[in-house]
């Protein structure tokens, strides 16, 4: 079974925290909008997410079962 990010838009302030702890899985652009890279959490990348949500100042970000 595969996690997947979900980002609750409306709550989203792209502050860049997640993009700090998961750089692999998140990205700003020059607008400051965030980009998530990609959806679907590998094992490799699962420790770097699970920080990302843990940290975001707005619980903007969780994850979901596949």
């Amino acid at each position: 079974m595969s996690m997947k990010i979900v980002v609750d838009w409306d709550r989203c302030e792209a502050n860049g925290v997640c993009v700090r702890a998961a750089p692999t899985s998140f990205s700003l652009d020059e607008k400051d909008q965030l980009h998530v890279l990609a959806e679907t959490v590998t094992p490799e990348r699962r420790a770097q997410v699970e920080q990302a949500v843990r940290e975001c100042p707005k619980q903007a970000l969780s994850l979901s079962e596949d």
